[in-house]
């Protein structure tokens, strides 16, 4: 099923309360970004997930939806509340207390891309970013809250998947002499945003399946976490970061040798993770 914001693949039948969905890896870039950005294709292409969608696109075979989006991040961000505008970027804008994000040019209608380059040369009317916001980022969240609720009624609880890829360098530090480098950081908002039981289920797929795992560092999870995540309600929700270095060539923004196997591997995963919604197990449970 697909609309302008969005591509959705549903399952044959819906057998799991998992919702897997993928804001960033967007790569339909609008004619109107591409002639008033000052960067080159490649580098406005930074800050993609690229491919993070075709490696979670077994889900539907698993038994869960998966919701990507289609326009790019640097477009539209979908992990950002609509009403994160920069006043940098967007005439009219007004400045509503101190937000990191914003203030480094992440708001909602991004300003930069990886490495703080700027994007635009001059700013956006609020005429623009409302369009944008309009068109992309209500649509995907109206439809990204739908599925949840389809999980809450159907199974009496929903666990959203949040889909992203981290630049190999953001966690090339992040390991020591006596620890690896995680390939894999959940973010649950350090137990805000999910139950500690379903992250464990989480972990321990990723963990089988070979790959070091690491939790909320450095990256613990941002709007849609935060919006989404409400455990005491029985919805849950994880944010799961990839290394690209483990799939892609990051200076290319192409697939590497190892795509094919890694999806195969992610696979599994996939598999594990929906079956903590698996009807089977709610039917056994009544």
């Amino acid at each position: 099923m697909q609309n302008t914001a969005y591509v959705l693949d549903l399952p044959a039948k819906r057998t799991s309360c998992v919702v897997f969905s993928s804001p960033h890896s967007g790569r339909n870039y609008p004619q109107s970004l591409l002639q008033r950005t000052v960067l080159s294709r490649d580098v406005i292409r930074s800050s993609e997930d690229a491919f993070v969608d075709q490696l979670f696109s077994p889900a539907a075979e698993c038994g869960a939806p998966l919701i990507s989006a289609t326009k790019p991040r640097a477009y539209l961000d979908l992990n950002r509340s609509a009403e994160e505008l920069d006043p940098a970027l967007i005439e009219g804008a007004r400045r509503q207390g101190h937000n990191p994000r914003v203030t480094s040019g992440l708001g909602v209608i991004p300003r930069v891309v990886a490495n703080g380059r700027a994007i635009y040369r001059g700013k956006l009317t609020m005429d623009e970013a409302r369009l944008r916001i309009d068109t992309c980022w209500r649509p995907y969240h109206a439809r990204l809250k739908s599925l949840l609720k389809e999980s809450l009624d159907s199974f009496g609880q929903a666990i959203l998947i949040d889909c992203h890829s981290m630049p190999h360098e953001a966690v090339a530090m992040a390991g020591t002499n006596s620890t690896r480098r995680p390939q894999i950081v959940l973010g649950d908002r350090f137990g805000a945003s999910a139950s500690p039981e379903i992250v464990d289920r989480i972990e321990a797929a990723f963990v089988s399946a070979g790959l070091t795992v690491a939790r909320n560092a450095p990256f613990a999870g941002a709007y849609v976490t935060q919006t989404y995540g409400r455990p005491g309600r029985n919805q849950h929700a994880i944010q799961i970061e990839i290394d690209r270095s483990l799939y892609m060539d990051e200076t290319r923004i192409t697939p590497n040798a190892n795509f094919a196997p890694f999806r195969d591997t992610l696979r599994q995963v996939i598999m594990e993770i929906s079956q903590i919604g698996d009807e089977s197990v709610r039917l056994a449970a009544e």
